[in-house]
């Protein structure tokens, strides 16, 4: 009797833990780790999101952006990314119905966050030596000013940090018949460190950079136009504006719905992300504890991205 008694008090209270439990609790999804701060915090957000209002546990990929990302979740290793960027990726063309893809990949919704990428020159520059300087076409008037020893005679760009963004950067030189060399320098830290130090020098350099970023608080520059988006003529255009979206396997989302449903019903502002890519890259917080003070700050708003 007192065994029979002990099992119907453990099979109520596994019943009770279950009920009190969100849908889909114990769920495990993996998901890359963007490599630039901005994708990071907006990918950190709806993760723990997932995590601690749905009870999902996410494994965490190291690994470039670009093409890889959106082979791994279309061969089902991943089951989702964040914040991808229609402007440095072909890949969308082939797998995201959208886009005129063949649906290997699932396009799940707008994130909120609307990117502008160019080319940037300190304003300083401008006022001191370069006040006609405003397109490309001016570049080369100035190329020696921007010569570095890696690159001879030409001008020095402070390029797409790695080629897996796809921002072909050299090509766009070279069509655009800019006698300039794209420097990738591997990561965006080694980037905005590069540009850095040259401000503080009171330098001239030529910076691939976007918006938002916490650099165009901390550093006041200066856009140089590029031609127009062409999808025809590109890389000899500047970029679209890029409404950025997250993406998944379609299978996986099928299977974990509610995952699904906050990362297609998210909606950070360029703002919200900015604050705290400021927190991250310029005081040098923890990317966790400052997405958990926005989230804890901010419950009315992200509530509603919800199930």
């Amino acid at each position: 009797m007192k065994l029979a008694r002990l099992g119907s008090l453990l099979a109520s209270a596994t019943i009770a833990a279950a009920i009190s439990l969100p849908a889909q609790a114990g769920g495990r999804l993996t998901a890359p780790i963007a490599d630039w701060t901005g994708g990071a915090v907006t990918c950190k957000v709806a993760e723990l999101i997932i995590e601690q209002e749905l009870g999902y546990r996410i494994k965490r990929i190291q690994m470039p952006s670009g093409p890889g990302v959106y082979e791994g979740i279309a061969a089902g290793d991943l089951d989702f990314a964040c914040e991808s960027w229609p402007s440095y990726s072909s890949s969308k063309d082939k797998m995201i119905t959208e886009f005129g893809g063949d649906g290997s990949v699932e396009y799940l919704g707008e994130t909120g966050i609307v990117g502008i990428s160019s080319y940037y020159v300190p304003r300083y520059f401008i006022d001191e030596v370069a006040p006609d300087l405003k397109t490309w076409e001016q570049l080369d008037k100035y190329k020696s000013h921007f010569k570095a020893m890696e690159t001879g005679d030409s001008g020095r760009l402070i390029a797409c940090p790695t080629p897996a963004w796809e921002c072909d950067d050299q090509k766009r030189l070279d069509l655009l018949g800019i006698d300039f060399k794209a420097v990738e320098l591997g990561t965006e830290t080694a980037a905005w460190a590069e540009a850095q130090a040259a401000y503080s020098r009171h330098e001239p350099f030529l910076l691939y950079a976007w918006e938002p970023h916490w650099i165009h608080a901390k550093l006041d520059l200066v856009s140089i136009e590029l031609p127009a988006y062409d999808m025809d003529k590109w890389p000899a255009t500047g970029w679209d504006k890029d409404v950025t979206y997250n993406y998944g396997n379609p299978e996986s989302m099928a299977a974990n719905a509610d995952a699904a449903h906050v990362l297609s019903n998210m909606n950070l502002s360029n703002t919200e992300q900015a604050k705290m890519v400021l927190a991250i890259d310029g005081d040098g917080r923890d990317i966790e504890e400052v997405v958990q003070e926005w989230l804890d700050a901010n419950k009315a708003s992200w509530s509603q991205w919800l199930p």
